[in-house]
C-alpha cells in the first residue's frame, strides 16, 4: 500500500485566545437566516437555473421563511440581470423579505449592480474582495495595504451610489473573500477600514460576513476565530456578524453551530448544502439539528418532501440517501436490532400520551417534516422479526402476537435470502396470507356449524358450544359433531377424535382488523401435539369463531406439512 504525501502539507494554525467563552454557550434562538440557493448554489450547478426555475425557486425559500435571499450575481451574466429585474419589476419580492446580490469590488460591476436594484424596496448589496495571504501573493501580487484599499474604494462607491439612489432601503455586506487564509489581524483591519469609510453605526449597521470560502480546519478552530474577531471588532453593536461555511472537510454544519456560539449573528447557507466543491452548509441540517433540541427554527421545514422535489427540478441535483433529516433512507432501518427499538420506542410514544419526542434511533419525529412512518421500517436480509411484526401492524393492521413473531420471522427472512432483495410491505403481507391463510392442505374447511346452549349463565366452564363441520383431505370428506367450552374447544375435540391427531391450544390471541363496523377479525393459535412438536396459524373471517377455528386448521395443516418434510 502507497503511503500518502501527507508531508507536503501543513497543520493550520491554532488561535491565540485566553478564556474563549463558545465552548459554555448554547444555541437558545435561530440565527438570521439568509439563503444563497440561487447565487452560490446556482454558480455550482453544471447546468444553472433559467429565470423561470429562479423564480420556482425563490418562490420555495420565500414560502420557508427565509427574509433574506441572496438573489444573484446580476454584474456577472445576463440571465442573473434579468431574474433580479424581473423580481424587482414585477413586484414579487414581499414587504417583509431583503434581497442579497453579489459583486466584486471593481467599479463597473457595483454600478451594474445598482442598475440591476433600481427601485427595489429591500436590499443588500454584498461586496466582497480576497484578503488571503495566498491570494495576495499569487493572484493578484498586491501587499497588505493595497488589498485592503481595493475594499475600501469599492465600499466608497456603494456608499456614494445609495446616496444617490435616495434608496434608504439599501444594506450593506463586505466579506473579506478566503477569511479562513487571512490572518486575524489584518482580517480585522480590512473590516475596520470598510466600516470607517461605510460610516457603520448602531442605527446603519453593517453585515461583515467571515467566510470559510475554503474549509481549512476543525471547527473548533473556527470558533476560535469567530469568538476572537468578535472580541476585537470596534463598535460591536454597529456590526451584524455574519458567517458562510463551506464543506472542503466535510464539517460545514458544526463549524456554523459552533460560530454562533462564538458569536456570529447570521449564518449563510443553501438547502442541502448545495455549493461549490463540497457544498455550502446545509441550512436544512442546521435548523432541524435546532428543532430536535427544542430551539424554534424560524424555517418551515414540516415538507421535506415537497422541498426536495422543487430543489432537484430546479438544480437537476440530487439529495444522497443518506442526507441528514432529508434523505429517503434517513428515517428507515434494516437491521434488525434498530427495528425491534423502534417499533417498541413508537408504541411506547403512543401510549404515552406525552408530547416530547423520545424514539430510539430516530432523533426528530418523521411527521414532523412531512414524512410518513410507512418507510420506518424495511425488511432486507439483516432485518428481523421485529421490523416484520412492525411493518405487519403499522401498514395493515396485523398485531402478530409475540409467540409468533419468531415464526413469521423466520418465513420472512427465508423469502429474503432466496430472493436475496428487499421485501416491500405488501411482498411481506403477501407472504403472511400464503403461509397462513392461503394454506389449504393437508385439511380444508366445507362446511361449519356453531350452536350455543348455555344453561347456566353464572358458570364460566359450562361445555355449552356444539360445531357440526365437514372437512376434506385429499377428495375423502370428514364429517363430525362435537361439544367444548368454546367454539375453539369443540374443533378441537373434534379434529383429535375423528382424525387421529392429538393436539391442544397453548397460545391464542385475536383481534379486529380496523375499527369499521364490518371489520374482519384475526386469529392467532399456536398448537402442541402429543409428541411435543409445535405449529403456528392464523385465519381471517368477519366473524371471529370462525376466524379462530381456520387458525387451529392453519397451525394443523402447518403441522402436517412438517410431518411430511
Amino acid at each position: 500500500m502507497a503511503t500518502m504525501n501527507y508531508e507536503k502539507y501543513e497543520p493550520y494554525p491554532a488561535v491565540d485566545i485566553s478564556e474563549r467563552t463558545w465552548p459554555d454557550n448554547r444555541i437558545i434562538k435561530a440565527p438570521l437566516w439568509c439563503s444563497i440557493d440561487l447565487r452560490d448554489g446556482n454558480q455550482a450547478l453544471p447546468v444553472p437555473m433559467s429565470v423561470e426555475e429562479k423564480l420556482d425557486m425563490f418562490k420555495l425559500l420565500v414560502d420557508i421563511g427565509f427574509k433574506e435571499i441572496e438573489v444573484g450575481f446580476p454584474s456577472a451574466a445576463v440571465v442573473e440581470f434579468q431574474f433580479v429585474r424581473r423580481l424587482i419589476e414585477e413586484n414579487l419580492i414581499p414587504d417583509d423579505v431583503t434581497i442579497q446580490v453579489l459583486t466584486q469590488a471593481r467599479e463597473h460591476l457595483i454600478r451594474k449592480t445598482f442598475d440591476a436594484l433600481e427601485g427595489v424596496n429591500n436590499a443588500i448589496v454584498h461586496l466582497y474582495n480576497s484578503t488571503s495571504t495566498v491570494q495576495r501573493d499569487v493572484v493578484f501580487r498586491m501587499d497588505r495595504e493595497e488589498i485592503k484599499n481595493i475594499a475600501v474604494r469599492g465600499t466608497r462607491l456603494v456608499r456614494e451610489l445609495k446616496e444617490a439612489s435616495g434608496n434608504k432601503g439599501i444594506r450593506f455586506q463586505y466579506s473579506p473573500e478566503s477569511f479562513t487564509g487571512t490572518e486575524l489581524d489584518y482580517a480585522l483591519d480590512v473590516c475596520h477600514a470598510v466600516m470607517d469609510e461605510w460610516g457603520a453605526s448602531e442605527d446603519d449597521t453593517i453585515i461583515i460576513n467571515l467566510p470559510s470560502t475554503v474549509e481549512m480546519s476543525t471547527p473548533n478552530i473556527f470558533a476560535d476565530r469567530i469568538e476572537w474577531f468578535c472580541r476585537n471588532i470596534k463598535d460591536r453593536r454597529a456590526v451584524i456578524v455574519s458567517v458562510h461555511t463551506h464543506n472542503d472537510r466535510g464539517t460545514a454544519v458544526a463549524s456554523a453551530e459552533l460560530a454562533v456560539m462564538a458569536g456570529a449573528d447570521r449564518v449563510e447557507g443553501a438547502l442541502f448544502g448545495n455549493g461549490e466543491r463540497c457544498g455550502n452548509l446545509d441550512i436544512v441540517t442546521m435548523a432541524l439539528n435546532l428543532c430536535t433540541q427544542g430551539v424554534d427554527p424560524e424555517l418551515d421545514l414540516s415538507d421535506l418532501s415537497y422541498i426536495r422535489e422543487v430543489y432537484c427540478r430546479t438544480t437537476r441535483m440530487i439529495v444522497h440517501p443518506r442526507q441528514p433529516y432529508s434523505g429517503e433512507l434517513v428515517y428507515t432501518a434494516f437491521s434488525g436490532s434498530h427495528q425491534d427499538a423502534i417499533s417498541k420506542g413508537m408504541k411506547a410514544f403512543k401510549r404515552s400520551g406525552k408530547n416530547l419526542w423520545d424514539v430510539p434511533y430516530l432523533p426528530i419525529d418523521p411527521k414532523d417534516v412531512g414524512c410518513s412512518y410507512e418507510a420506518i421500517v424495511r425488511i432486507n436480509s439483516q432485518s428481523g422479526k421485529g421490523g416484520v411484526a412492525y411493518i405487519m401492524e403499522n401498514d395493515f393492521g396485523y398485531e402478530i402476537p409475540k409467540w409468533m413473531q419468531p415464526s413469521f420471522g423466520a418465513v420472512v427472512q427465508s423469502k429474503v435470502d432466496q430472493n436475496g432483495k428487499e421485501l416491500l410491505p405488501k411482498e411481506v403481507l403477501d407472504l403472511f396470507h400464503d403461509e397462513y391463510i392461503r394454506l389449504h392442505e393437508t385439511y380444508s374447511m366445507k362446511k361449519c356449524t356453531i350452536n350455543w346452549e348455555d344453561r347456566d349463565l353464572e358458570r364460566d366452564d359450562e361445555v355449552s358450544t356444539t360445531i357440526q363441520c365437514v372437512l376434506d383431505r385429499g377428495g375423502h370428506g370428514i364429517a363430525f359433531s362435537a361439544w367444548g367450552n368454546g367454539p375453539v374447544d369443540a374443533f378441537v375435540r373434534g379434529v383429535n377424535q375423528h382424525t387421529g391427531l392429538d393436539f391442544s391450544v397453548d397460545e391464542y390471541a385475536e383481534h379486529a382488523i380496523g375499527h369499521s363496523a364490518d371489520a374482519k377479525a384475526v386469529a392467532y393459535v399456536r398448537i402442541k401435539d402429543i409428541g411435543g412438536r409445535e405449529s403456528i396459524g392464523a385465519g381471517i373471517d368477519s366473524n371471529i369463531s370462525l376466524a379462530s377455528i381456520k387458525a387451529v386448521l392453519s397451525a394443523v395443516n402447518r403441522l402436517e406439512n412438517q410431518v411430511k418434510r
